[in-house]
């Protein structure tokens, strides 16, 4: 919101001296984020200038100028000589004359010069030079715009363009400050000045009575969860008035330093009480409309051409301004084009009405056409100033467009009265730890508007002002008390962290996976956890969607964490990082059968307890860890060549975390749809499948865009830290030595040798340290269908050297077990 201090100053005291830094310091006490400060561009001298005279000379290329003598009084030199290439005015004509000395924006300097074979002793200005509009077509000329003013007096005091603009960031629950008339009720809050009401003024400035006689039918059939479209809706007439007059330039002025381009009188009027009150206002030709008026939802199949020439379909939930031909506007957002304000109109129909934000919301976002209005309307406005913003457009098109107000019009619906809320005498100290006095308390809210009745000794009830529906609890009333009090009367005190408190053990645990993993050389990223339903599904399980998520594209919450490191890994190899290792630890969703629901209650109500019910079933979420290796793990160099990333690092990775939780990882041939078959690895711990390891189908990769060879592998972190050993087995070295031997073994081609190894560790017992499969062949020696798999074994006691016999007796006991389930024979 821009806030044009001349303007506000109308309302509320602002001191003259640095008034923009004193404002937005005021207004940043009460809660308001400052931006910037519009206007105070220009510097002096510029001054009302007339032509006396002026002799026109062509030029050989082709451009014709007019060299000018031109009157800016006595006390700014008199007579000057100025060139000017502008063909537009008249002997006569007073004009706007930036003299020597003088700063247009963007800091062009003027200064006396030679052109043209003149000495140019200034400038006259059009209004785009002046920043007053648009218009570069010509120079500015006084007499047709109506702006008095004599020569050589001030033109930056007399247009307006010495004024500023101080601007600040209105937060969506304070739709009331998007108006000069609530910035100017929140200054007089922050600094206890007397504050003048706008709409009040503007109630009593017109004394036709109330309007009436105007047909006119609120009619809502499909109410957005039971609200009304349309609370309220006040029509007048204006008749006679000429729109071909001029804006003044201080109404001009401050539309442009709000922000808003002026256009035409009756628009710019309309514009200016919007800013004014905070109430949005319409205009329609009344001679254009078509019997009265119909406030409805549209029809299906039913269109509408806006203001801005756009043929628009409707849907059943827009809100619609319709005569007896149809829709006429998009109520609150936009006004149609048949029933527009022109050069021709005489008589203008004024509309000003309480539309319900959510309807007016979803209508802008629908066609995406979001406008003054609308934002307003979003956040709300205060529905007992609709007569008042109609009786001040009533009153500026009287006394600036010459026309009469008539007692034709209408006044439907009512203003909706206000929740009391009952609040504790203390409440905010106790809430907020302050010492805030009670006659403090009262005074804050009284300041915003409230009006506070005491129930004996202990309690108020509050009625907060009808500008103020963000105000529903007492907890609301206590943060008013804190802003117009002081928030830096609420003191700072660090609390005392409670003894025995610290890390969980699984907060511990995912810590030192993330270090474990990180130490490895992995780079841990952070991934948003929303997908598409593609990405969702893409591991098999059932996926969660959100009702309102944050991107429209991505409303599924993800079931596992490798999806979206696809992304993340197609990001960076865009950006030139061709050799990536990264890991993530994070929680997947995945939906429960029975739980969740289709539709979320309205807002404005406790829902029904089966229907909370339903909300806090959530889905399951475990925490996961991921791991995504592409391009080279080892780079070409000198003597070495370079070694990309496979299967076997994504394992490896994997047993790292298992190592660190102190447990054991199995692995096993298995089967993913999203992985290459043959390349695809289930990990175990026990019997129970806490992960797989793989490198992606190529298919897979190539949709994300990565390289053909892309070695993943998740993790379940929440089931494998519920089996760690962590701090309760400690390995120690043994005193003895080990005893190593090799072991051969034939099976059936088809026998994973994760199964072969896991029944030779069975079988052999407790004196087996360690086994790990050396080589795996296939070839010349051995039957069709068969492979040789051979283990390297190390046998330890932890109390005495073994005997080979003891080893041997060990490796073939493994051998027999190996044997029975799998048929494995001693390769010979």
């Amino acid at each position: 919101m821009r806030i044009p201090l001349s303007w506000l100053r109308e309302h509320v005291d602002v001191p003259a001296d640095d008034a923009a830094d004193w404002l937005h310091a005021t207004l940043v006490r009460v809660g308001f984020e400052e931006e910037t400060v519009h206007g105070g561009e220009l510097r002096g001298p510029i001054v009302v200038g007339r032509v006396l005279s002026f002799v026109e000379e062509p030029q050989k290329n082709g451009k014709t100028i007019r060299y000018a003598q031109v009157d800016v009084g006595e006390a700014n030199g008199g007579v000057r000589g100025i060139v000017c290439g502008a063909l537009n005015f008249v002997e006569g004509d007073r004009v706007v004359v930036t003299l020597p000395g003088a700063a247009l924006p963007g800091g062009f300097e003027i200064a006396a010069r030679k052109t043209y074979g003149h000495v140019s002793d200034g400038m006259i200005a059009s209004e785009r030079e002046l920043g007053l509009g648009d218009d570069h077509d010509g120079i500015m000329r006084l007499d047709p715009l109506g702006i008095p003013g004599e020569v050589g007096a001030d033109a930056l005091a007399l247009l307006g363009l010495d004024d500023q603009a101080v601007e600040i960031n209105v937060t969506p629950d304070r739709g009331y400050a998007l108006s000069i008339r609530g910035i100017a009720r929140e200054v007089a809050s922050a600094t206890g000045q007397a504050f003048v009401d706008p709409a009040d003024t503007a109630r009593a400035a017109v004394d036709a009575g109330p309007a009436s006689g105007f047909p006119l039918e609120l009619r809502d059939d499909a109410p957005i969860r039971g609200r009304a479209g349309c609370t309220r809706f006040v029509v007048r007439v204006v008749r006679g008035i000429d729109p071909t007059r001029a804006t003044p330039s201080w109404m001009a002025s401050r539309l442009r330093l709000a922000g808003i381009r002026s256009i035409s009188l009756p628009v710019d009027i309309t514009n200016y009480v919007m800013l004014e009150l905070g109430q949005p206002i319409h205009g329609y030709d009344l001679a254009k409309l078509r019997g009265g008026i119909v406030v409805r939802r549209a029809q299906p199949g039913e269109r509408l051409t806006t203001l801005d020439d756009v043929d628009r379909a409707l849907s059943p939930e827009d809100l619609l301004i319709t005569d007896d031909r149809g829709a006429i506007g998009l109520a609150g957002v936009m006004g149609g084009a048949e029933t527009e304000i022109d050069a021709t109109t005489t008589d203008v129909l004024i509309e000003s009405a309480t539309f319900d934000g959510v309807t007016i919301g979803r209508s802008a976002r629908r066609h995406k056409l979001f406008s003054e209005a609308s934002k307003r309307y979003e956040r709300g406005v205060d529905p007992a100033v609709a007569d008042a913003a109609a009786a001040r457009v009533a009153q500026l098109l009287v006394d600036l467009a010459g026309g009469t107000i008539d007692a034709l019009g209408a006044d439907q619906g009512e203003v909706p009265a206000m929740r009391p809320i009952t609040i504790g005498v203390g409440f905010w100290n106790a809430l907020l730890g302050t010492d805030y006095r009670v006659e403090e308390a009262r005074g804050a809210l009284e300041r915003i508007g409230a009006v506070v009745v005491e129930q004996g000794a202990d309690a108020w009830t509050v009625t907060p002002p009808t500008w103020r529906r963000d105000l529903v609890d007492r907890e609301g009333l206590v943060e008013e008390i804190a802003r117009i009090v002081g928030f830096d009367r609420i003191p700072s005190v660090l609390p005392v962290a409670p003894p025995g408190r610290g890390y969980t053990r699984a907060q511990r645990l995912r810590r030192r996976v993330a270090d474990a993993l990180a130490s490895a050389g992995l780079t841990e990223v952070l991934v948003a956890p929303f997908a598409t339903e593609r990405q969702a599904r893409m591991t098999g399980a059932e996926p969660v969607r959100l009702e309102n998520p944050l991107d429209g594209e991505r409303p599924w919450l993800r079931t596992a964490l490798l999806p979206g490191m696809l992304d993340t890994a197609h990001r960076n190899l865009g950006r030139g990082l061709t050799d990536l290792a990264l890991f993530e630890l994070g929680r997947v969703f995945v939906a429960v059968d029975g739980q969740g629901t289709d539709e979320l209650p309205a807002a404005d109500a406790r829902p029904a307890d089966d229907v909370l019910a339903a909300l806090d079933a959530l889905p399951a979420q475990p925490d996961h860890a991921a791991v995504l290796l592409v391009g080279e793990r080892v780079r070409k160099q000198p003597g070495t060549a370079a070694a990309r990333y496979g299967l076997a690092d994504a394992i490896e990775a994997a047993e790292r975390v298992a190592r660190t939780l102190g447990l054991e990882l199995d692995v096993r041939q298995g089967q993913r749809e999203w992985l290459h078959p043959g390349r695809t690895a289930e990990l175990l711990v026990g019997d129970e499948v806490v992960g797989v390891a793989g490198e992606l189908l190529p298919q897979v990769a190539a949709d994300a865009d990565l390289p053909r060879v892309v070695a993943v592998a998740e993790l379940d972190l929440t089931a494998m830290i519920a089996r760690a050993r962590v701090g309760l087995d400690t390995a120690r070295i043994a005193p003895v030595p080990a005893a190593t031997q090799d072991l051969s073994l034939v099976v059936p081609i088809g026998v994973p040798a994760g199964e072969v190894q896991r029944a030779v560790r069975d079988g052999a017992g407790t004196l087996l340290e360690h086994i790990a499969l050396v080589d795996d062949y296939r070839g010349q020696g051995l039957g069709e269908g068969e492979k040789s798999l051979t283990f390297a074994l190390r046998f330890r006691a932890p109390d005495r050297t073994l005997t080979a016999a003891e080893a041997s007796e060990a490796k073939l006991a493994g051998l027999r077990v190996a044997t029975d389930r799998h048929g494995a024979r001693l390769r010979e």
